[in-house]
């Protein structure tokens, strides 16, 4: 199976997954997806590949899920509700890197097959996961702060709040996205890889993100649908 494959299928799982445990466990669902989003993306991002012709880093489809979740949880329950969601994922992101370093403290056993594998992940992670855990604050609070400025402003010309949520959607991820990408490229891979590689994975996770900003739309509407099916007709 081509990767180009897997990250079609990868990104129609997840977006469903955050469709369903929105639709199961509303407000709740998606503060879990948070949680688990930003652990799994945290380790992810590890891992290079090369697909549609671009070197990149894996991570980019899930950590894109979170400003999913925040923005439907503005869209339907408020901003201090996708604020909730935000903290929620920097005290996941920082209890990680605890407890995944504590791992390495150990003594395995002479029996023990793990503990060599799990040295070589996460004795290079400190640096990631910090650089990821600081611009996940930064670009994760800018962001739902320019979703609800945007959607103050298209309220006002429009005088209709239910409309132009395309525009605050698209507009507020992309900005943020171009924020994540080159923070977090540049603090973490600054020193470890020369500069054009840097450019490189910075120019292809933004060219992922345009794709999945996009094409979470959809599944904003489709989730302040179901927000108002569930509340307002019953």
């Amino acid at each position: 199976m081509s990767n180009e494959l897997i990250l079609i299928l990868n990104l129609i799982f997840l977006y469903s997954c955050v469709i369903i445990f929105f639709y199961l466990f509303e407000n709740i669902g998606l503060y879990v997806w948070s949680a688990i989003a930003t652990i799994l993306a945290n380790i992810e991002v590890l891992i290079i590949i090369n697909a549609f012709g671009m070197r990149q880093t894996l991570g980019n489809i899930l950590f894109a899920t979170t400003f999913l979740v925040t923005d439907i949880l503005s869209e339907t329950y408020g901003k201090k509700f996708a604020q909730r969601a935000v903290d929620i994922g920097i005290i996941s992101s920082l209890i990680f890197i605890f407890i995944s370093q504590s791992w390495l403290f150990y003594k395995p056993d002479v029996n023990d097959f793990a503990a060599a594998h799990m040295k070589i992940i996460f004795s290079n992670t400190p640096r990631l996961i910090i650089a990821s855990f600081i611009v996940y604050i930064i670009v994760q609070k800018f962001d739902v702060w320019l979703y609800h400025k945007l959607w103050e402003i298209t309220s006002k010309i429009s005088g209709d709040s239910k409309k132009y949520l395309w525009l605050r959607n698209n507009f507020a991820t992309l900005i943020s996205q171009f924020l994540n990408v080159f923070l977090y490229t540049f603090a973490a891979f600054y020193g470890i890889y020369n500069l054009s590689i840097i450019w490189e994975l910075i120019f292809s996770s933004y060219v992922i993100f345009i794709f999945t900003s996009l094409l979470d739309t959809p599944i904003l509407y489709f989730a302040r649908k179901i927000y108002f099916c569930k509340h307002f007709n019953s």
